[in-house]
């Protein structure tokens, strides 16, 4: 099998970008995308040329590092997976595939198809956790949770972080990413005492790391690979104009 990569390449996000092909054959179709690109980097190495530069942890869908735009889609063409899922079985040979970072401005390129996803950590660090005293867990059936709270709380808390909602979104929001990790804490009963300060200063600082607005459209809950559903926007906004209006 033989592919043909159109690869984004830029230094830093300080220098200018642009896309560069490599031919890449010898490939098999049950071989993943990240390990052709394995692939064609081996083969950059014997001609002493620069590597491509891509982000990966686990490479079994769990943690999210691994995304990027294939094909001008985040994560590749299905849909609900990470880029580390897609096998070459899902291209034609002797097919271009384009690859490209994810596009945003909070999202700074740091190499070629590694972007800077801080951003979202500082979202987290506003108050994206519950205080508790520590010391000897407490007995699971101590506090009762109704199984639909549950449920919608561990769907929630599914989300990890990729960013391809940022990406796939026309205003690059994070607002898929923040709600969830919003209300998966305010829906159960040891998040609410700290609803309002976590829904407030979370959507503040949201805006402080210059993401776009939620127009709805839509496109991150089908790029999203934990299916995180779009009502998780709204359960959002519906909490913050709520606490916005009783802090004033």
């Amino acid at each position: 099998m033989k592919l043909t990569f159109k690869i984004w390449r830029q230094q830093n996000s300080e220098t200018p970008g642009e896309l560069k092909t490599y031919p890449v054959d010898n490939l098999n179709e049950n071989m993943s995308l990240l390990e052709a690109l394995d692939q064609l980097n081996e083969s950059l190495v014997l001609k002493g040329e620069k590597v491509v530069g891509f982000d990966h942890d686990c490479r079994e869908g769990i943690c999210g590092q691994c995304g990027f735009m294939v094909n001008g889609r985040a994560h590749g063409s299905h849909s609900h997976q990470t880029t580390c899922q897609i096998h070459l079985r899902s291209f034609k040979d002797h097919e271009v595939v384009t690859l490209e970072p994810f596009r945003a401005k909070s999202f700074p390129v740091v190499n070629d198809l590694v972007v800077d996803r801080s951003a979202l950590d500082r979202i987290i660090q506003k108050n994206g956790f519950i205080s508790a005293n520590t010391g000897t867990a407490s007995e699971a059936n101590s506090i009762l949770v109704s199984k639909n709270i549950a449920d919608q709380a561990m769907d929630l808390a599914a989300c990890i972080g990729c960013g391809a909602c940022v990406a796939s979104c026309k205003n690059a929001s994070a607002a898929l990413f923040t709600s969830a990790k919003i209300n998966h804490l305010n829906l159960l009963p040891q998040g609410k005492m700290e609803a309002a300060d976590r829904t407030l200063q979370m959507v503040a600082q949201m805006s402080e790391e210059g993401f776009g607005h939620c127009s709805f459209t839509g496109a991150c809950e089908v790029e999203c690979p934990q299916n995180i559903s779009l009502s998780s926007i709204a359960r959002m906004n519906w909490d913050y104009v709520k606490f916005r209006l009783l802090k004033d």
